[in-house]
């Protein structure tokens, strides 16, 4: 029905059953209406028709169902040599990329690297005269409808569009009505088969518990004329975990979930198509388009999750006329689910039988023996196993699928390169004294070398002097005796230490040790403000003495430098010094706390007005008059009640408190 339409160019929605050809009625047409050198052979077209850019898309939702529509499209277009290409993710890019540039004429993609290839200039979509969305409904339901648009609208507006899937949802009408022009709809029905599903395949429903099920799903394997069969699970982890128990039980099982690699998901679909494996555990993602022969069992390990879901599934079996079972658990749990598909299926189980891997209608309606136990008897594992199938080598982006290193023979373990150079060598200090240079430094091979650098040895033969901590005390000189007596000590003690050589120099021999009269020199004291400050008024408590016991001392021949310190010094020396009538007319200084300071010392008037104590002028003070008066403490209580020579007749009774007629008891 479909063929003579889409030949003639018109957009096509086909809509059938699962099994019913599909993929050859979109296939024929597209390889018809591609130009090949074969038809410029025959003289249907002329050579500047051909070219190497694609003449036709297929984009289909999984990367199983792209390989198959390839493989179908290959054998369908050989005699014509048409040139198929698949490109779908999970592979590597460069052969996908060195494929197009040689030529293509149909390509068969996943929207993904469709739009990846397109994006980086690899893939040319303007030549595109036939587009074939096949199963619709799926791209929809996996979210690849913004993906598809974006492809829709790097083809040019002029070309056929079909749409072809077993179910079409109102999504998919809304999307032809987008992006065709006056499709015809094809619906293609047998007269005698009415419902949904395909009339081929038995259906049966099972109420059945979740820890009975690896239980029961052996003994469905084992009913008699069960060839190649199909398990179906919603989640990746149930699939993967039925797969390695139905392993452990003796059945040759491979499993196809999103969790794998490509190379993996090939090879077990690769096994189950050769015979090797004759169980195959997936997930949904295998359930559209599947088309292998020789299934007679499909089973629902879990329910699907909607009626579209559910025909898919089913529609791997029964397929081409050939006869099928199908077999569903339903938990209790799911129960409500099932009631709806079964509704809008227009089903005869809404209410499932309870199973049990024991119960007797099992085995009658499934022919399965009465002897069957769960694991399959050692006489019947004839199939060779996943294990026997090699997983190919795709290439595939994130490191997944590839071979074990076992297969490449791993050369031997390189040997390190001598040094061209000698390493850099640590340098330890301990207290600021450099630590004795290593032996195996001492002993390398290139300390040897004749070409020496003197500067650097000359540099090298110095010696280190240790470094001494600092301690400050303000406005006092004890600190300092102390650290002045404490050093030819601490220089004494000190070990000679030698700096350890630059790279490629001898190291130098130990110096003499420090000699006494290097080490009498009295260290660096740290200045701190406070010390500072003391040293700036005593400077200009010296320089007034001076300048009043010694006016007619000669001046420096150079000048100080002004610093604030100079500068209170000139200004007390001023106001010691007598005054002419000039200097007397001139606008007096600005008085500074340091002049302050030295006029609340040096004043007559200091005796007998008490100046104000600040910081500086105690400092002063300290400094000074180191015999001045002590301060008397101060009169607290205690010091009251302890020096009062009072008669105890004549104080003033206290109040008696707890503590007082205590102490008044033993006294009485």
């Amino acid at each position: 029905m479909t063929l003579p339409v889409a030949l003639s160019g018109t957009d096509v929605i086909g809509q059938a059953k699962t099994g019913t050809g599909k993929t050859l009625g979109f296939g024929l047409p597209l390889l018809e209406r591609v130009t090949v050198p074969a038809d410029v052979e025959a003289g249907r077209a002329t050579p500047e028709q051909l070219t190497n850019a694609p003449q036709a898309l297929v984009v289909v939702p999984t990367r199983e169902l792209c390989t198959q529509v390839t493989n179908d499209l290959l054998t369908a277009g050989k005699v014509r040599n048409v040139r198929v290409l698949a490109i779908y993710g999970g592979r590597a890019y460069e052969p996908q990329v060195e494929a197009l540039r040689k030529g293509v004429d149909v390509i068969v993609g996943t929207p993904g690297r469709l739009l990846d290839l397109a994006g980086q200039k690899k893939l040319d979509l303007s030549k595109i005269r036939s587009l074939v969305l096949d199963e619709a409904d799926e791209m929809l339901d996996l979210g690849f409808l913004p993906d598809v648009e974006k492809i829709i609208q790097l083809l040019p507006p002029k070309r056929q569009t079909m749409l072809f899937s077993a179910t079409m949802p109102g999504a998919v009408i809304g999307l032809a009505r987008r992006y065709m022009t006056q499709p015809t709809h094809i619906s293609a029905t047998s007269p005698d088969d009415a419902g949904a599903t395909v009339a081929n395949t038995t259906q049966r429903v099972y109420r059945a518990h979740s820890m009975d099920k690896p239980e029961l799903v052996s003994r469905i394997l084992q009913a008699d004329g069960r060839g190649l069969a199909m398990i179906f699970c919603r989640t990746k982890r149930t699939a993967a975990d039925i797969a390695e128990q139905l392993a452990r039980r003796g059945f040759a099982s491979g499993a196809v979930h999103g969790d794998l690699g490509q190379g993996a998901r090939e090879q077990a679909l690769r096994a189950f198509r050769n015979g090797k494996v004759d169980v195959l555990v997936c997930t949904d993602v295998a359930a559209r388009g599947i088309d292998v022969e020789g299934v007679t069992h499909v089973i629902n390990y879990q329910s699907p999750e909607d009626e579209k879901t559910y025909l898919h599934r089913i529609g791997r079996t029964g397929r081409a006329g050939a006869l099928g079972t199908a077999v569903t658990l339903v938990d209790w749990d799911d129960i409500p689910r099932w009631q709806l598909i079964n509704k809008a299926l227009d089903l005869k189980f809404p209410d499932p039988v309870e199973t049990y891997s024991t119960s007797e209608h099992l085995f009658e309606e499934l022919g399965i023996p009465r002897d069957t136990k769960g694991v399959l008897p050692r006489a019947e594992r004839t199939r060779a196993g996943l294990a026997a199938e090699e997983v190919e080598d795709l290439g595939e982006t994130g490191g997944r699928g590839r071979k074990a290193a076992a297969t490449t023979t791993a050369p031997a373990v390189e040997e390190r390169p001598a040094r061209t150079r000698t390493p850099r060598q640590r340098r330890r200090t301990r207290g600021g004294t450099s630590a004795e240079t290593t032996t195996e430094s001492l002993e390398s091979p290139a300390l040897d070398s004749p070409a020496l650098d003197s500067s650097a040895s000359e540099e090298v033969s110095q010696p280190r002097s240790p470094r001494r901590r600092r301690r400050t005390r303000v406005g006092s000189t004890g600190a300092d005796t102390a650290i002045a007596s404490a050093a030819p000590t601490m220089v004494e003690t000190a070990e000679p230490t030698v700096a350890p050589a630059p790279v490629g120099q001898v190291p130098a021999q130990p110096a003499e040790p420090i000699q006494e009269a290097d080490s009498e020199s009295k260290p660096r004291r740290r200045r701190t403000r406070a010390v500072k400050a003391v040293e700036t008024v005593v400077e200009a408590v010296e320089a007034a003495v001076e300048a009043v016991t010694a006016p007619e001392a000669p001046a420096e021949t150079k000048p100080r430098r002004r610093t604030r310190a100079v500068q209170a010094v000139e200004t007390a020396e001023a106001e010691v010094a007598p005054a002419t009538d000039a200097e007397a007319e001139t606008k007096p200084r600005r008085r500074t706390r340091a002049v302050k300071a030295v006029e609340a010392v040096t004043s007559p008037e200091a005796v007998e007005a008490k100046p104000r104590r600040t910081r500086a002028v105690k400092a002063v003070q300290a400094v000074t008059t180191p015999e001045a008066e002590v301060k008397p403490p101060r009169r607290t209580r205690k010091t009251v009640a302890a020096t009062a020579e009072v008669p105890a007749a004549e104080a003033t009774p206290r109040r008696r408190t707890r503590t007082a007629k205590a102490t008044a008891q033993p006294e009485a």
